[in-house]
């Protein structure tokens, strides 16, 4: 505080006299007046929620892990030859990445939850793999007679695996489950997880073969795990994505898919444990073309079947649509119908200014908009109905954005 005699007290005010403040601005004229638009404007949609707790916990989770698993490879096998085998590795990964594409390019999942169903089979899934095999060392001990080995390759090996993962299966449906609409979805995301974990495994068998054998044993094993059998862990997995992806469809919440959960995942260990006594028991080859490739056909079959279903649904939610004006039936059948969208596709370059991009993202919603309408009916999940008609709006918008001048 001043002083009677301190200058400051006579110190004169820098805002000038009928002002608020020094940085005030004067009124020289009446504002004008904006007018209202001829029609209202309709609401922003919401942007759509993600399953956001799910990435956050998870993501720790994975790159704690991560930072373990690299420690352990770089230590038992060297950096050297972990390269190589990840490089290796990477081959069949990219094949099984492009198949599993196609298969979800109907209604693509979201990119966080295929990174981290990935991420679930590379990491998590082998973290607890080796550390069931690393306690049972501890308290057994390791034994290298033939009825040890039969254990641990057609028991052991397929039970704690195929549990792993199936526990990231059901990990997603519970967070997430209204990105997981049925078998194609559950498909899609056991056949991620086991790709992930198929990927690091093969890290694994590659490095240890180079070490063991050099480049030609180290080919021989790249022949029969990464050409012969790049869908093995996809196809077990898919199994239990499968059991669950039923559950889903039939409006199941995470309670209710634990049962077929546990009978999927008794049909991903079988055939797990069918694959690798083959490897043990008899002929490998012989048991390959009896066996695993009547069985990957009949999986290529189902898929077919499936992806051809969710079609039928496309197209019978949008006809609802359709009955009460909001598309055309043309529109119908050209979202519900693989060729009508190439050929929609094909139509929007001919626009002005090349409306690609939008026509993708029309029949992106719309095809999401049919899912969300499935989910109101089944009543599974309660923001199913907001999430309906947000995706209505982004949908209309961008059909308005299509035929804009």
């Amino acid at each position: 505080m001043s002083s009677p005699g301190d200058p400051a007290r006579h110190r004169p005010s820098t805002t000038p006299p009928g002002f608020d403040s020094t940085l005030a601005q004067p009124a020289h004229a009446a504002p004008s007046v904006i007018a209202a638009p001829a029609v209202a404007q309709a609401p922003v949609p919401p942007a759509l929620k993600r399953a956001w707790g799910l990435y956050i916990w998870v993501g720790a989770l994975l790159v704690v892990l991560l930072v373990v698993l690299v420690g352990y490879f770089l230590r038992a096998i060297g950096p050297a030859a972990s390269i190589l085998g990840a490089v290796l590795a990477l081959v069949p990964l990219a094949g099984v990445l492009w198949a599993l594409r196609l298969v979800d390019r109907w209604e693509p999942e979201p990119r966080g939850l295929v990174i981290i169903a990935l991420g679930w089979g590379a990491i998590v899934s082998v973290a607890v793999a080796l550390g069931v095999d690393l306690l049972i060392v501890l308290s057994v001990g390791r034994s290298t007679a033939p009825w040890a080995e039969f254990l641990q390759s057609v028991v052991q090996a397929p039970i704690v695996e195929e549990v792993a993962k199936g526990l990231g299966v059901l990990l997603i449906f519970a967070a997430a489950r209204r990105f997981f609409d049925g078998p194609v979805d559950g498909i899609v995301y056991g056949g991620l997880i086991g790709a992930g974990f198929a990927f690091t495994e093969n890290i694994q068998y590659f490095a240890q073969s180079f070490l063991e054998g050099g480049l030609e044993l180290a080919s021989a094993t790249f022949f029969v795990r990464g050409m012969l059998s790049p869908f093995a862990h996809v196809m077990f997995t898919a199994v239990t994505g499968f059991a669950v992806g039923l559950a889903a469809r039939r409006g199941a919440r995470a309670g209710g898919a634990f049962g077929p959960w546990l009978l999927g995942l008794v049909g991903a260990i079988a055939l797990h444990a069918l694959w690798n006594g083959s490897a043990l028991l008899g002929d490998f080859f012989a048991l390959y073309a009896l066996l695993q490739v009547p069985l990957f056909v009949v999986f290529v079959v189902g898929i077919v079947m499936l992806r051809r279903e969710e079609a039928r649904l496309t197209r019978a939610r949008l006809g609802e649509y359709a009955a009460v004006g909001w598309f055309t039936a043309q529109e119908v059948d050209m979202l519900a119908t693989g060729a009508g969208r190439r050929s929609a596709i094909a139509w929007a370059r001919t626009l002005r200014g090349d409306r690609v991009p939008i026509m993708r993202t029309f029949i992106s919603d719309a095809t999401a908009l049919a899912a969300a309408r499935q989910r109101v009916i089944s009543g599974r999940d309660p923001r199913a109905a907001a999430e309906e008609r947000a995706l209505l709006e982004r949908t209309v918008t961008a059909r308005a954005a299509l035929f804009a001048l």
